[in-house]
């Protein structure tokens, strides 16, 4: 079902997502080269709770961690480990918080030092993606939308949209109807309207789609081995357009 979120709703969602923005904007400095991705984990957890909220994903399905750490081929729900990053790799930073009762949602990938031309060129066509989807986010509007704007665009820069994923509702759960998939035809699926909020989340691979579990039995590879890339907002739907929560 979907709920429709009052203004004094949005209003702490946009509190909480600022938080998470700022969170995750430190986190983001400390990937670099020699440091784990555990530790980045470690450090996205006491950011979140020095700013009053509570990690959104500790705890949840049984994962432990407050951080999806997911490095090259893996997609998402990464499990934050000894791994070092070493330069070269891309991660897929996904984070979420629970703040006065409503979560919020993000998502970034970033390169690690230097990376390979292709992997710096998937990262901007994923962010570039999340940026043109979120134009299209307004009342009357449909999710197929969405999704069509970011497989249009991503495909006619030569990669490939995973289609086992997608984007979602949220509000005081973390995953709400309606789903947000990252393909699909412009005018089908829900309409959108005045006081949803949605996370828009394009995933995209340098090879094929298809995915698989990954190792630590938790998060999701690329069946080929490909290079991913991530990127989320939690975006609420107004009368004036769309709003980005986690910026």
């Amino acid at each position: 079902m979907i709920t429709i979120k009052t203004p004094e709703e949005i209003k702490i969602m946009a509190e909480g997502g600022k938080i998470l923005a700022k969170v995750m904007k430190e986190v983001a400095k400390l990937a670099k080269p020699g440091i784990t991705t555990l530790e980045l984990d470690r450090a996205a957890e006491a950011l979140i709770l020095s700013k009053g909220a509570e990690p959104a994903f500790k705890g949840r399905e049984g994962f432990p961690y407050s951080l999806c750490a997911s490095v090259n081929e893996i997609i998402v729900h990464g499990y934050p480990s000894d791994y070092v990053l070493k330069q070269g790799d891309i991660i897929g930073l996904d984070l979420g918080v629970l703040y006065k009762g409503y979560y919020s949602d993000m998502s970034v990938t970033i390169p690690i030092g230097k990376v390979s031309f292709q992997a710096k060129k998937m990262i901007d066509v994923a962010k570039k993606s999340l940026a043109l989807a979120i134009k299209k986010v307004k009342v009357g509007a449909a999710t197929g939308d969405i999704g069509n704007t970011i497989q249009k665009f991503v495909e006619k820069q030569g990669f490939s949209v995973v289609r086992d994923l997608c984007g979602h509702g949220i509000g005081k759960d973390l995953h709400e109807d309606p789903k947000i998939l990252n393909f699909g035809e412009f005018g089908k699926g829900e309409e959108l309207v005045e006081g949803m909020v949605i996370c828009i989340e394009p995933m995209i691979t340098a090879g094929d789609w298809k995915l698989v579990k990954a190792k630590d039995g938790y998060g999701y590879a690329t069946k080929d081995s490909s290079l991913s890339a991530h990127f989320e907002h939690t975006i609420a739907i107004t009368k004036k357009g769309p709003v980005v929560l986690t910026e």
